[in-house]
This record gives C-alpha cells, sequence and structure tokens, in this order.
C-alpha cells in the first residue's frame, strides 16, 4: 500500500452470475437485470459517488463444461453462462460518469493486436482516458473449438504469443504516431502530417503488421495494463506488462508471497516495486452490525447451489467430479489440477483436509477469495489487515446480490474507510484510470515500463 489510500473496484461481469453460486436465485437479487443498460448506468454513477477508482469486468469466451462433461450444469446454474460482450457496456457507462475507470476482461488468444489496439483507443477515446485491460490467455477448450484454432496452445506457449501480442500493441499505441500528429490544419489543408506517422514494420513468429496504426493516440495512448496470472510464467508475464495485478487467496499470508513475488519479477525487469498495483479479490457482506451482518451472510447460504460450485471448480481441477462422492477430500483426487486446488484450499486452515461439498459451500458466496461479514468497521478492519499484511493497494470486491451488495458496501462500509483515510474523498472533474492508480499527471505508460525498450 504505497500511499495509505484504498483502491477501490467492483468485480462485475456481463452475465447473471459470477463467482457467487446459486445467489441469482435470491429474493433480493436483481441479476436477471443484467441486459438492462439501466443496471449498468446506475451502478457506475453510484460508485463513482462513492469513490470507486474502477469497474472490473471480468469475462470468458467459452462455456464452463468439465463438469457432468457437458453446458448442462453451467446454462442451469447460471455460472458465467449467459455472458455477453463487457466491451460493449464501456461506452454508456462512461457516458454519465467522469472518473471511474472501466477495466475489460479481453483475452489475446483469439483476435489480433491490430484490431484489438483499435477498440481500446476508440473506448480511450470516448471515456477521455478511463480505459483498462485486464489481459488474459484463456483456458477453456470450449473457447478453442468455437473459436476456430480446435485446441488450446500450451500453457507458456500461450504467454509466449502473449509477449509478442504486446509487443505489437505497444508499437502501435505508443510508438506509430507522434503526440502532434494531428496538426488539423484548416488553412494548410492538412489534418494529419504524414512525417509525423511512421509504420511499426512488425514481423514475428506469430504476427506481421507491417504499416501504420490507422487510429490516433488516445488520453493514455496505452490502457491500464491488469494481468492474473498465479504460475511464475504467469507472474514473470505479469511483471513485464502489468501495471496491476489482480490476486486470489483465502488468506493474506498465503497472498503475500504472490505479491512479493511479482514485485521482485518488476524489479528484476528494470522497474520500480510500487510500479505495480496489487488488487485482491473479496466479497463482503455487511450491514448495520455485526449481528444484521451475519444473519444476512447465513440467509445468502441458504441459496447456495453445489452443482454451480463444482462447474466454477472443476475446471481449475481440469477433470469431471460430478461423479465422485461430494465428501471425498480434494486431496485424494488424483490430478495436478486437483492438487492445486487442494492447496489452495488448504491455504485457509492447514490442519484441515478440505472436501468438495466444504469447497462447494465456501464457493457459494465468495467463490475462491475470502467472503468478509460485519458491520463496516469490522469489514474495514479486515481490509486494512489483508492490505498490510500481503502488500496490498486495494480490492476488487465481488458481489454476492444485485444491487444489494454494492449498496451495503457504499452504505456501511465506504464511510468508515473514508473516515480512517483510507478512501479519500470523491472529487470532481475528469481524470484518466492511470492518474487514478498512480497519481495526478500520470496519464502515460511510465518510462520504466519494459515495453519503452521495444523499438520500430
Amino acid at each position: 500500500m504505497t500511499d495509505g489510500h484504498l483502491h477501490l473496484n467492483a468485480f462485475e461481469n456481463f452475465s447473471p452470475g459470477n463467482i457467487a453460486s446459486g445467489l441469482w436465485r435470491h429474493p433480493q437479487d436483481d441479476s436477471r437485470a443484467y441486459s438492462s443498460l439501466r443496471y449498468w448506468t446506475r451502478l457506475a454513477r453510484d460508485l463513482e459517488a462513492a469513490g470507486f477508482d474502477a469497474i472490473f469486468l471480468a469475462d470468458i469466451l467459452g462455456v464452463l463444461d468439465v463438469y457432468q462433461g457437458g453446458p448442462d450444469e453451467a446454462l442451469r446454474t447460471a455460472s458465467q453462462v449467459p455472458i455477453n460482450d463487457p466491451i460493449t457496456l464501456v461506452s454508456a457507462m462512461a457516458a454519465v460518469t467522469e472518473r471511474l475507470g472501466f477495466a475489460v476482461t479481453s483475452s489475446l488468444s483469439y483476435t489480433h493486436p491490430y484490431s484489438f489496439a483499435r477498440t481500446l483507443t476508440s473506448l480511450d477515446h470516448l471515456s477521455d482516458g478511463r480505459v483498462g485491460w485486464n489481459i488474459v490467455t484463456s483456458f477453456l477448450d470450449s473457447a478453442a473449438r468455437n473459436l476456430g484454432t480446435g485446441r488450446q496452445l500450451d500453457h507458456d506457449a500461450r504467454y509466449d504469443r502473449g509477449d509478442e501480442f504486446l509487443e505489437v500493441t505497444h508499437k502501435l499505441w505508443e510508438l506509430s504516431w507522434d503526440a502532434d500528429a494531428a496538426v488539423v490544419d484548416k488553412e494548410a489543408g492538412v489534418y494529419v502530417d504524414p512525417t509525423r506517422v511512421r509504420p511499426i514494420r512488425h514481423t514475428g513468429e506469430h504476427f506481421t503488421v507491417p504499416d501504420v496504426f490507422i487510429a490516433e493516440p488516445s488520453p493514455q495512448r496505452t490502457p491500464v495494463l491488469f494481468q492474473a496470472g498465479s504460475s511464475s510464467r504467469g507472474q514473470r508475464f505479469a511483471a513485464e506488462h502489468a501495471e496491476g495485478v489482480f490476486v486470489h487467496g483465502i488468506r493474506p499470508e498465503i497472498v503475500a508471497p504472490i505479491v512479493a513475488d511479482v514485485r521482485a519479477e518488476a524489479e528484476r525487469a528494470g522497474r520500480g516495486r510500487s510500479s505495480i498495483r496489487a488488487f485482491a479479490v473479496a466479497t463482503i457482506v455487511t450491514g448495520e452490525t455485526d449481528e444484521i451482518a451475519q444473519a444476512k451472510f447465513a440467509d445468502l447460504q441458504r441459496y447456495a447451489d453445489y452443482g454451480g460450485a463444482m462447474v466454477q471448480l472443476a475446471g481449475p481441477i481440469g477433470i469431471d467430479v460430478s461423479d465422485l462422492d461430494p465428501d471425498v477430500a480434494i486431496s485424494d483426487i488424483e490430478t495436478n489440477g486437483a492438487q492445486y486446488a487442494a492447496k489452495f484450499f488448504a491455504s485457509a486452515d492447514p490442519e484441515r483436509r478440505w472436501t468438495l461439498r466444504e469447497a462447494a459451500e465456501y464457493m457459494a458466496v465468495g467463490g475462491m477469495g475470502p467472503t468478509i461479514v460485519g458491520s463496516g468497521a469490522k469489514v474495514a478492519d479486515e481490509l486494512e489487515r489483508w492490505a498490510e499484511v500481503a502488500d496490498l493497494d486495494g480490492f476488487n470486491l465481488a458481489y454476492a446480490v444485485r444491487p444489494g451488495t454494492f449498496d451495503d458496501i457504499i452504505r456501511y462500509v465506504v464511510p468508515e474507510l473514508r473516515r480512517r483515510g483510507r478512501l479519500p474523498r470523491p472529487e470532481s472533474g475528469r481524470r484518466t484510470f492511470r492518474e487514478a492508480l498512480f497519481g495526478s499527471g500520470r496519464s502515460a505508460l511510465s518510462a520504466d515500463h519494459p515495453h519503452w525498450r521495444v523499438q520500430i
């Protein structure tokens, strides 16, 4: 935590279900409104007024179809399906706000850097510089099948392709156009000075992009770059490219070494440790008192859906667990993915052998992250503890029910964080997303970013 302030993002997706399992059935949930523009514009206005930095929009390009060997259970439980393209939401939310940022998840495995760079440049123009990109490489075989590649690249090969993808986008965003290329000289009849625009002449293993970029530079030029890789290769990718990392864990003591490793990798890449903002996912259930919050949490748990949780767990485990006894210990399932899941849940209590049923019960409200339950003061205590122990700069706050979770956070937690000096008072006037994270006047990609070693 570099300045004492906590950066807050709302963790959302363009779907009726995100990381909670079954809670769309709750009487107070209005997730059916996910496809209504009114939901998103209202949410954006409320979050900005409360002092949130951004909406962080998750996304996937395939159905979670490992569980039961098909998509049926994912469909039945609304486990990240149906899901629409989150990029389409940004313009509308930007139109009703001035300072709120928008971090959009988009996979680089199934798009081309030239067309993708233009899309984000367009959004950065329309939002006055408030766009970020959560870089993912995708892990679902269903995405590979339906997007024409047939099969996924191997894990590390996806990151290798990603390195080149980012090299191309950097050349397009930062090096093709001079900042003053658009002279707009009506007398001389010159809109763009062609001597200030140059071809990038990129020829690589995966991409050939020889010519000039088609779009003029936007306010940030490069959107704020996020990444969520947890493997050693993913951490190296984050250290070389990301300005924000998104980490998962049940306890801050387990998240801390992940954050430390990424910061150390950043130093090895020639960057400062504070050049990366670290965010952990968390779900908050809060109310006027601890007792009221606990009663809300107990009520939410009544709507837990075992099948929905298993749909979301089967992906990292990598096998269909539908025929297994719900009371089998995850550590007894013989796959590499299962060992990862067992290690993940064991981090919450090293003496406990988590079963599939226990994992499902835990994941029902907060997914594979902490669920923090209590009054505004108790929640603020826990957020401060996480930030201190894990060296976090902020949180991606997920919802249990819509819009009630965010309404409660704004009502009970935000005032307490502001009272403690952890959240600045909302200001008027425009700012870029990068300025929100790194300070006034920091709209451009930092000069110590490794991308600046790339030339054309």
